[in-house]
C-alpha cells in the first residue's frame, strides 16, 4: 500500500510555518532569487536489496529526519520527497539575502550528520551506506518557470 505524501505541516517546523504564513510574498507570490539542494541516497534500490524492507524502512525514515532537520537549521523547506531523497529550497516561500550561502551551510552540515550516520549503520549492521557530492544541471522550460516548477526527477 502507498502512503501519501505527508503535508507539509506535518514535516515543517513551526517557527519556520509562523514565518511562511506571516510572510505576504510567501502567499502572494513575487519574485524571489532561489537555491534548490537534491539530497538522495546513491543507489538506494542496490542497498534496499540487502535489508529486510522493515529495517530499510528505519534506516530512510532516519536519513529524512537528518535530511528534515538541516534544510530547517538554515531555514529552508523541502519542496518535494522522493523515494530516496528531497528537493530543498533556500529563498522561497521564506526570502532570504543569500539563499545560495544558506544552502552550501545546509549541504555542508548534512554531509558531516550523514557520514556519521552511515558510519553507525556500517558499525551496527555491516551496511554501507555513504555519502557523496556533486554538480547537477537543472534547466527550466519555458521563459517564465521557476526553479520551484522542477522535480527531483527533472524539470
Amino acid at each position: 500500500m502507498v502512503r501519501p505524501p505527508p503535508e507539509p505541516r506535518a514535516y515543517t517546523p513551526k517557527h519556520l510555518a509562523e514565518k511562511i504564513l506571516q510572510s505576504k510574498s510567501a502567499l502572494e507570490g513575487e519574485r524571489k532569487q532561489v537555491t534548490v539542494l537534491f539530497a538522495d541516497v546513491k543507489g538506494s534500490m542496490d542497498l534496499a536489496e540487502h535489508v529486510d524492507p522493515e529495517e530499510w524502512h528505519r534506516i530512510l525514515d532516519r536519513f529524512f529526519q537528518i535530511l528534515s532537520e538541516g534544510v530547517h537549521r538554515f531555514e529552508g523547506t523541502i519542496n518535494q520527497f522522493t523515494s530516496d531523497g528531497i528537493m530543498a529550497l533556500f529563498g522561497a516561500p521564506i526570502a532570504h539575502e543569500e539563499p545560495a550561502q544558506r544552502a552550501c551551510y545546509a549541504a555542508l552540515a548534512l554531509q558531516a550528520d550523514l557520514r556519521r550516520y552511515a558510519n553507525e549503520l556500517r558499525l551496527e549492521k555491516g551496511f554501507n551506506f555513504s555519502v557523496r557530492n556533486g554538480s547537477q544541471l537543472r534547466r527550466s522550460r519555458g521563459s517564465e518557470r521557476s526553479a520551484t516548477e522542477c522535480g527531483a526527477d527533472g524539470c
